[in-house]
C-alpha cells in the first residue's frame, strides 16, 4: 500500500479540485491517498501559512488559482520543496482559449456565481428533499423524475445527487402492504424510474441499517424470502407500467444518477417529436 499526501489548494470552494482528485485517483490500486483542502486561497499571506502545513505533510499538490501573485508564489515555493505541482484547469482553459480566440477571465470562482441555474437547483434541492420518502404526493407533477423502489435502493441519495444538477425529484418506498397513491399511476410531466437491486445485496444494506440504529438485525425487514417477494412485487409494477427500470446492485450513486438523466433525455426527446 503506498501513502500519498494529495493537497488541493483553491482560491474557490476546492470543489472542483475534490472532484478531480477523486476521478484520478480512482484509477490507481493499492494507493492510500490523504487529502488536504486547502480553499479560499486569496492572498500571499493565506498562502504562506499553507505552505507552511503542505511542508509538515510534503506530497503531490493540486491547485486552481487565477491570481497571478498568488499561483507564482505558490509554483516557486512547490519548485523550491521539490514537490509536483498540477494545475487542474489549464490544459482545458488553453485549449477553449485558443478555440475561442479569446482570453479566459481570472474570475475565482466563476462555476459558481449566483445565476439563474443556481437558483433553479436551490429551488430543485428543496422541493427534493421535501418530496423524499413518498411526502407531498399531491405535489408530484411539479417534478422532473419520480423514483420508486423498495426500502433501501438508494432512491433518497439518488434523489439528493440529482437535485444538486437542477433536478426536482420525489421518491416513493414500494411496500407490498401499502399501494402507492393512485397519482403516480396518472403523472404527465415526470419520468418515473423504478430502482432495483439483488435481494442478497438488499438484505445486508438493510442488516447494517438495523445494526446502525441498534435494533435486531433479525427481522421480516431481513427475511430473504420476503425481500425476494417485495422485488419481484416491484418488478411487476414496473412492468406492469411500462416504467424504465435500473438494476443498483453494482453501480454506485453517480453512475446511477447519470444513467437516470439519460434516460430523462431520451424521453423528453420522445415527448417533444409526439408534439
Amino acid at each position: 500500500m503506498i501513502r500519498l499526501h494529495v493537497h488541493l489548494v483553491s482560491d474557490s470552494t476546492g470543489e472542483t479540485l475534490e472532484s478531480v482528485a477523486k476521478a484520478c485517483l480512482a484509477q490507481f490500486q493499492d494507493v492510500e491517498a490523504i487529502k488536504h483542502y486547502w480553499p479560499m486561497v486569496r492572498s500571499v499571506g493565506h498562502l504562506d501559512r499553507v505552505m507552511r502545513e503542505i511542508a509538515e505533510r510534503p506530497g503531490l499538490i493540486v491547485y486552481t488559482l487565477v491570481n497571478g501573485d498568488v499561483r507564482r508564489k505558490l509554483e516557486n515555493r512547490a519548485h523550491a520543496m521539490g514537490l509536483p505541482l498540477v494545475s487542474a484547469l489549464d490544459p482545458v482553459l488553453d485549449a477553449l482559449s485558443q478555440l475561442l480566440g479569446q482570453e479566459a477571465q481570472n474570475r475565482p470562482g466563476g462555476q459558481h456565481k449566483m445565476d439563474a441555474a443556481y437558483f433553479e437547483r436551490v429551488e430543485a434541492i428543496h422541493y427534493t428533499i421535501a418530496h423524499d420518502d413518498g411526502a407531498l404526493w399531491e405535489e408530484w407533477e411539479e417534478a422532473d423524475i419520480v423514483l420508486a423502489g423498495v426500502s433501501r435502493s438508494s432512491k433518497t441519495p439518488t434523489s439528493i445527487y440529482l437535485a444538486n444538477r437542477g433536478y426536482k425529484v420525489a421518491n416513493i418506498p414500494l411496500v407490498p402492504e401499502s399501494p402507492p397513491p393512485a397519482i403516480l399511476f396518472n403523472l404527465s410531466h415526470p419520468l418515473i424510474v423504478g430502482l432495483t437491486t439483488s435481494p442478497d445485496r438488499l438484505v445486508q444494506v438493510r442488516r447494517n441499517r438495523l445494526l446502525a440504529l441498534k435494533q435486531a438485525p433479525e427481522t421480516a425487514y431481513v427475511d430473504p424470502e420476503k425481500v425476494t417477494a417485495e422485488l419481484a412485487f416491484a418488478r411487476r409494477l414496473f412492468a406492469d407500467n411500462g416504467w424504465p427500470v435500473i438494476d443498483v446492485t453494482r453501480r454506485s450513486i453517480e453512475e446511477t444518477a447519470a444513467a437516470i438523466m439519460n434516460l430523462l433525455l431520451d424521453w423528453r426527446e420522445q415527448q417533444e417529436s409526439r408534439g
